[in-house]
């Protein structure tokens, strides 16, 4: 990872809180332009960055942090803020990840929306803010902040829009996130053991051991995708083995000239459904929804489990030392490849009259005290991550997994990034060739026709 930059005079109030907090438990988840005040990424002597000077301010921040160590360092983190900032008051809505999207289109509509709030870094959300032009692009307060030297730009990407909010992962940056993700493969350690067998070091290791898994009764994989999502994160996994990384970006960015009708796509359709044709999925997938899956894994039910690192604390509650997890495997010296990028950003709506405050405020919640906070909180932080002192075990599997990818630029976006409607097209695509009603060609052909209707009208 990128070496962290340091603020010059201590956080007195937040290192007593991470001190408490490390006693406590054992560490470690063509648009109208902004208004004439917002920043310019050519002009960072226009922003503020004392925020001890700029008087009694009130600030607005909706957040998605509701589970149990994302509720805890949000708290812990603004009560910090406050501490520090005793001028500055923090007026925190919390709210579900779907309630936050069905009420932030609306209010960031209204005459006063909230001054920081996390939009999904997708076209359907971050995009159409942009486009509208209510949110501000944070270019001038990373270069005051040195954000571009935390970040490293694999990370920075996913909160980066054109102006006009057709292009994703270049343009202006709108928003900084506070934890990392990364989908790969979770394992059970006793059962793996009990099966001979070690973690896979390579993917037809990995094909091999669903085979053993099957051969000996056990449940090799288990998912559930009645949600229909949960399916694009294994195959986003199967694709990375075979299509090259640079093609996926291209794919999953919505961007001209690539195309899904190619032969490493359908080789990747293929070995899907073959898994489906092999049993190496636990019955009844397709009508199985995600929380039962990965809570039927932390029981015991099933050798490997593909997910996103978002399911760590849980299952490491059921599972303990026994949960094991990894990037998914490659030969020799070849680059980690793993779908992933960042949790929400926290973003300024381009109506806050406070966008200096607001910005020092994500500058807290993102710094490298920051991220300690959320490690002893459970969390994944996506900066400084190789730096956090973290036990043997789950959790450091968990950090080496993210901090490897990301020093690696290794990391590719989701595959429902795509398009606007992307998301719904490939699940159920997925769900129809997972069911044996679609062949790989029309399960592709889906694919294709949404994502080239897309990328042609969209300049």
């Amino acid at each position: 990872m990128i070496p962290s930059t340091r603020r010059s005079r201590l956080f007195l109030p937040l290192a007593v809180l991470i001190a408490s907090t490390l006693a406590a438990c054992a560490p470690g988840s063509s648009a109208p332009p902004a208004p004439s005040t917002a920043p310019s990424s050519g002009q960072p002597s226009a922003v503020r960055t004392d925020a001890a000077a700029l008087g009694n301010v009130t600030l607005t921040v909706w957040d998605q942090e509701v589970r149990g160590g994302q509720a805890a360092q949000m708290k812990q983190l603004n009560a910090a803020f406050e501490a520090e900032y005793p001028n500055i008051k923090l007026n925190r809505v919390s709210r579900s990840f779907d309630d936050l999207n069905t009420t932030l289109r609306l209010a960031l509509s209204g005459n006063e929306p909230p001054d920081v709030v996390e939009a999904n870094n997708g076209r359907s959300s971050m995009g159409a803010f942009v486009k509208a032009g209510q949110l501000r692009p944070l270019d001038a307060y990373a270069e005051a902040y040195g954000w571009k030297r935390r970040y490293p730009e694999s990370v920075l990407r996913y909160s980066r829009y054109s102006a006009d909010g057709k292009l994703f992962g270049e343009g202006n940056l709108y928003g900084l996130p506070q934890v990392g993700e990364v989908v790969g493969i979770f394992y059970n350690r006793a059962k793996l053991t009990k099966l001979g067998l070690a973690p896979p070091k390579t993917w037809p290791d990995f094909e091999a051991a669903l085979a053993t898994a099957k051969a000996a009764g056990e449940v090799p994989m288990q998912l559930g995708n009645l949600d229909k999502w949960p399916a694009i994160h294994v195959f986003g996994t199967v694709q990375s083995r075979i299509v090259p990384a640079d093609q996926i970006g291209t794919l999953a960015f919505g961007r001209k000239g690539a195309s899904w009708n190619t032969t490493e796509n359908t080789q990747a359709a293929e070995q899907l459904a073959g898994w489906v044709e092999r049993g190496y999925f636990n019955k009844g997938f397709n009508g199985q929804g995600y929380d039962p899956a990965w809570q039927a894994f932390g029981k015991g039910e099933g050798v490997f489990m593909i997910a996103g690192t978002w399911l760590l604390a849980d299952l490491q509650k059921t599972l303990g030392k026994d949960l094991g997890f990894m990037l998914p495997p490659v030969a020799g010296d070849t680059a980690p490849v793993a779908t992933g990028g960042t949790g929400l950003p926290f973003a300024i709506t381009a109506k806050s009259p406070n966008p200096d405050a607001a910005a020092a405020y994500i500058n807290f919640i993102t710094s490298a005290d920051a991220m300690k906070v959320l490690t002893a909180t459970g969390n994944l932080p996506v900066a400084d991550t190789d730096e956090q002192n973290v036990p043997v075990g789950p959790q450091q599997d968990v950090f080496t997994a993210f901090s490897t990818v990301t020093a690696k630029d290794g990391l590719v976006p989701y595959l429902d990034y795509a398009t606007p409607t992307f998301a719904d097209t490939l699940g159920a695509a997925l769900q129809d060739l997972l069911a044996k009603k679609a062949t790989p060609e029309e399960f592709l052909a889906a694919l294709e026709k949404d994502y080239k209707t897309f990328a042609e009208s969209n300049g």
